[in-house]
C-alpha cells in the first residue's frame, strides 16, 4: 500500500514509522531483525531503508596504497524484500542520485517493483567524504528533482530509451525530504521551500523532514510550504538525542540549529545514559506536541538502535 494510502486510511490518526540502515558488508541480517522486533508492537504502517553512498578504501598492497570504490552498507532492495516478506509491512528503499547513473536506478526501480514495493524515497545525497560538494555520478542526476522525473516517467511506462506499452506499469509512491531549518546548500529558506515546491509539482507524494529539535521550526516550515501551494502530506522527521557528541555532530553534519534549553541539560549530564534518558524525554514531548498538532505520522530516525525508539513510541502511541 501506498504511504498516502496509509495516511488516508488512517483517518487523522497519527501514525508511527521509522528508518533503518543496512548493516555493514559481513554483518547478520538477524541483528537487523533484533532491533526492528521491539517496534512492531506499534504497528508501523512501513518502514525506511537507507542507502549509502559508496566510497574508497585503500588497500595496502606490499607497502603501497590501492584505491578503491566499494559499498560498505550494500542491499537496500534485498533489506527491504526480507522485511516486508518477514513482518508483512511495507518498506520504502532510499533512491539516490549520487553514486548511481540513470540506468542502474531503472534496474533498482524495475527490482522494486517487481518486488511489489510501492513507495520510494527520492534523494540527492550527500556528497562524497573527499568531496567538498555534491558531485553528480556519470550518467547520473544533479538534483532529486530529476530522479523524480525518472520514476514518474516509469508510472507511465516511459523507460531511459523507448516507451513501452503495457498493462503493467509501476505506480510508484514518491517521497521526497523536506528541510524546516532549509537545507544546508540553500542561499534562504524561501528558495528552498521554492525547489521543494517544484519536486511536488513534478510528482512527489508526500514529503519527510530533516530531524530537527524544536517544533516550532516546524510548524513554521509546514505553514510557510502550504502558504506557497504546497499540499502533499508533510511528515516530520524525529531523532531523540544519545549521546554528548551529538551537540557537535548534529549541527556539524546537518546543519541544524539545538535549542539552548537541550544543550543545557546535555551539557548537565554526568554521562550518556543520562544523555540518553534527556534525548528519550525531549523526543516524548516533542512527539506528544506534534501528534495533537494533527500530523499524519511521526516519522523516527533508528539509526539500527531500537531501545529509545521503544521507549518513545510506548510514552506516545
Amino acid at each position: 500500500m501506498k504511504v498516502t494510502e496509509h495516511i488516508e486510511k488512517s483517518k487523522g490518526s497519527t501514525l508511527f514509522s521509522f528508518e533503518i540502515i543496512p548493516p555493514v558488508k559481513g554483518r547478520s541480517i538477524q541483528e537487523l531483525y533484533d532491533n526492528i522486533d521491539p517496534l512492531m508492537e506499534f504497528n508501523p504502517p512501513f518502514v525506511d531503508v537507507t542507502t549509502s553512498r559508496e566510497e574508497y578504501v585503500y588497500i595496502d598492497r606490499a607497502g603501497l596504497l590501492d584505491k578503491k570504490l566499494t559499498r560498505m552498507r550494500p542491499g537496500t532492495v534485498g533489506i527491504c524484500a526480507s522485511i516486508k516478506h518477514k513482518y508483512d509491512v511495507d518498506t520504502i528503499p532510499h533512491v539516490l542520485c549520487g553514486g548511481f547513473t540513470k540506468e542502474e536506478t531503472e534496474y533498482l526501480l524495475v527490482d522494486c517493483h517487481y518486488l511489489g514495493i510501492e513507495n520510494v524515497m527520492a534523494l540527492r545525497g550527500d556528497a562524497m567524504k573527499e568531496e567538498t560538494y555534491f558531485e553528480p555520478t556519470k550518467g547520473g542526476h544533479n538534483f532529486a528533482s530529476d530522479l523524480v522525473v525518472q520514476i514518474h516517467d516509469l508510472n507511465d511506462g516511459k523507460y531511459l530509451h523507448e516507451v513501452i506499452e503495457t498493462d503493467n506499469c509501476s505506480d510508484f509512491c514518491i517521497g521526497v525530504a523536506g528541510y524546516p531549518e532549509k537545507h544546508m546548500e540553500a542561499p534562504s529558506l524561501q528558495t528552498d521551500l521554492k525547489w521543494l515546491k517544484k519536486k511536488v509539482e513534478l510528482g512527489a507524494h508526500y514529503i519527510v523532514t530533516q530531524m530537527f529539535f524544536d517544533n516550532q521550526k516546524f510548524f513554521d516550515f509546514v505553514k510557510a510550504a502550504r502558504a506557497i501551494g504546497i499540499t502533499v502530506p508533510i511528515i516530520p522527521g524525529i531523532k531523540p538525542i544519545a549521546v554528548k557528541r551529538h551537540l557537535q555532530l548534529l549541527p556539524q553534519v546537518f546543519r541544524i540549529d539545538l535549542p539552548q534549553d537541550l544543550i543545557d541539560g546535555v551539557e548537565k549530564c554526568k554521562n550518556n545514559k543520562e544523555v540518553r534518558e534527556l534525548g528519550i524525554e525531549w523526543a516524548i514531548t516533542q512527539s506528544n506536541e506534534l501528534k495533537a498538532a494533527g500530523v499524519p505520522v511521526l516519522h523516527y530516525y533508528s539509526m539500527g538502535k531500537s531501545d529509545n525508539i521503544q521507549e518513545i513510541a510506548k510514552a506516545v502511541f
